[in-house]
């Protein structure tokens, strides 16, 4: 099997470029950032808060265009795309998770992760398969006609995990899907995430301040100066535990 370096990449950035004007000052935030994102790894996003780590994500999702550079999802370069045409990319090629859940209060597990499904075109039947398949994996068999508010907070992050990935995406982007959960639960979704990551074969790009959790993943990239570093995984476990 090839090793994630020997494979295509899914994701690529490159010279990523985007500034905000606040007042009279010109705030730069991306100055240049370039990465590639291989099938079925674990990237760590590190940075300080205001370094830029939820705008890098934004724009690698499609939620938000570049100043200029390019962001090459699956071979097509997406900022080329109109608008509607980037919505169905980010449909169907990428998963989010927040650090809050995001799930709809009305709608049991089950549907949360069914609906982006539907939305797509799948077919009601298939999208409740893989929707049982996902949450069963996640330890949530027991749990799938229960609504959000029924859920303890690991259980509403491992829906939101599975409603990521319901469409089969090539890319996974978390914004400190821990941020909110105790240490003991922090550490349950975070192995399930992994786990599911290299499962789905997704390349999943997980911001966080952890350091724990980032010794844990395949790479660290560290946003510094609008540019993105990589860093030794070995440095980040040293930093950690000092």
């Amino acid at each position: 099997m090839d090793s994630p370096k020997q494979a295509t990449p899914v994701l690529r950035l490159e010279r990523l470029e985007r500034a905000y004007t606040q007042g009279d000052r010109r705030i730069v935030v991306l100055n240049g950032a370039t990465a590639s994102f291989f099938p079925g790894e674990t990237v760590a996003l590190l940075g300080p808060s205001g370094a830029g780590k939820s705008t890098l994500l934004h724009i690698a999702g499609l939620l938000e265009r570049p100043d200029s550079g390019a962001v090459i999802l699956n071979g097509v370069d997406c900022v080329t795309l109109s608008d509607n045409e980037q919505t169905r990319m980010r449909r169907m090629e990428v998963g989010f998770v927040y650090q809050f859940h995001h799930l709809l209060p009305e709608f049991s597990a089950m549907e949360n992760v069914e609906l982006p499904q539907l939305i797509l075109g799948v077919d009601r039947e298939q999208a409740k398969t893989r929707a049982q398949q996902l949450l069963a994996s996640l330890g949530l068999e027991d749990r799938w006609d229960h609504r959000p508010a029924e859920l303890s907070g690991g259980e509403q992050q491992r829906v939101a995990i599975a409603r990521a990935v319901a469409n089969d995406p090539k890319v996974l982007l978390a914004d400190e899907p821990t941020g909110n959960l105790d240490p003991h639960t922090a550490e349950r979704v975070f192995e399930e995430l992994l786990r599911l990551v290299r499962d789905e074969g997704v390349a999943a790009v997980v911001a966080t301040h952890n350091l724990d959790l980032a010794a844990r993943m395949d790479r660290v990239l560290r946003l510094v100066d609008g540019l993105l570093v990589e860093e030794e995984v070995a440095v980040v476990s040293v930093v950690r535990r000092s």
